[in-house]
């Protein structure tokens, strides 16, 4: 049983975190009108979104409930609320309205999260007749986070987080806003849990939500093709349509999940809100003390390019027959049996330091994931 605890202008939001082991650290701020909660949100009352692994939560000041999205491994996101009433039974309620917008072909057609990017007025709407961006880790950085705050040293990289638009014909910012270290002055952040939106925590969370409507979306096209291929005449060998699909599938998780398109750095990201250290210290490490969760922040976004998201339970959670082939085309990338010219950014020692990580970390790791050499 859990025991939520309503505690001051976010209520329950915070109790919420902990009981979901989602850090504060990992808060970003949205000041766009971009979800149901579009009439309370402002740049100057913006919406916290807080993340892990599995579990997203949010709340804007004035809002009369927490939302929390929870990814299922088989059916993709689930989303609920949570009443924020002081006294009287607390209950988390299904809210299926949410896939109005979170079961498009932005989410991969799942239920699934979104990550946009939008040209923001100064009153905060988004000015759609200059088009938007969903985001993900190989979006250009000029791309992203439009309507949201970005604190923390971004290396030089220009982006549209903290920008205004004033004119709804010209993509020309009317505020033009340098590298902030802090929420504070921006607007009242008095009833915030923390004065960050930080730009670690913007990156990790454009590379994992897609990360996950991948896995939902190649999980059901498996099933769909298994399916159809259990209903059909019996062969006795694979039909066509599940092996070109199975392939498919495999291709694009495991590029996405191995960063090979990844918009590179051209320089330090830096941050003081907690949320890298918080991050990378979560376990497991191998025994030379490395980890899929360590970050490099200077060429890319992690020190060793296999995605975290590897050990989630979206991943376990995938058809057996699509892990295997996931597996299979991992192997042919790391061993080096790819020779196609876009894996070249993976080096040596990166695929090297990859297989050894995972062959210590990972349980049911295939056997032919054998040790590389450089």
């Amino acid at each position: 049983m859990i025991l939520l605890k309503y505690d001051g202008p976010s209520g329950y939001l915070r109790s919420t975190l902990s009981a979901l082991h989602i850090p504060v650290e990992s808060q970003m701020v949205v000041c766009s009108k971009t979800s149901l909660q579009r009439a309370l949100i402002s740049p100057s009352n913006p919406r916290s979104i807080f993340f892990n692994d599995s579990v997203a939560a949010a709340w804007v000041p004035g809002e009369p409930f927490v939302e929390v999205a929870v990814e299922d491994p088989q059916q993709g996101v689930l989303f609920y609320t949570l009443d924020q009433k002081a006294s009287g039974p607390v209950q988390f309620t299904r809210q299926d309205r949410c896939l109005q917008c979170h079961e498009s072909n932005a989410a991969l057609g799942v239920p699934g999260m979104l990550v946009r990017s939008e040209f923001t007025a100064p009153n905060g709407y988004a000015m759609q007749q200059l088009g938007e961006f969903v985001s993900d880790h190989r979006s250009p950085f000029e791309e992203r986070w439009g309507g949201w705050y970005v604190t923390g040293k971004v290396g030089g990289l220009r982006h549209m987080g903290n920008l205004m638009f004033a004119d709804s014909k010209v993509a020309e910012p009317v505020s033009k806003v340098g590298e902030i270290s802090s929420l504070d002055g921006r607007f009242d952040t008095t009833a915030y849990l923390s004065p960050y939106s930080h730009v670690i925590a913007l990156m990790v969370f454009d590379h994992q939500m897609r990360m996950m409507n991948l896995f939902t979306s190649s999980g059901w096209e498996v099933r769909s093709a298994l399916y159809d291929r259990q209903k059909g005449p019996t062969s006795g060998t694979e039909p066509p349509a599940v092996a070109t699909v199975l392939r498919e599938a495999a291709n694009e998780v495991v590029d996405y999940m191995l960063f090979v398109d990844e918009a590179p750095l051209h320089g330090k990201i830096e941050g003081t809100s907690g949320f890298a250290e918080e991050f990378a210290a979560r376990q497991p490490r191998d025994s030379k003390g490395r980890s899929l969760r360590q970050f490099d922040l200077e060429r890319r976004l992690m020190r060793f390019p296999c995605s975290y998201m590897i050990y989630s339970d979206a991943f376990e959670g995938l058809p057996a027959e699509l892990k295997h082939a996931i597996y299979q085309r991992m192997w042919q990338i790391l061993s080096g049996q790819e020779k196609a010219q876009k894996y070249s950014r993976l080096s040596s020692p990166d695929r090297q330091a990859v297989v050894e990580i995972l062959r210590e970390t990972k349980q049911g790791l295939p056997d032919y994931f054998q040790a590389i050499s450089r």
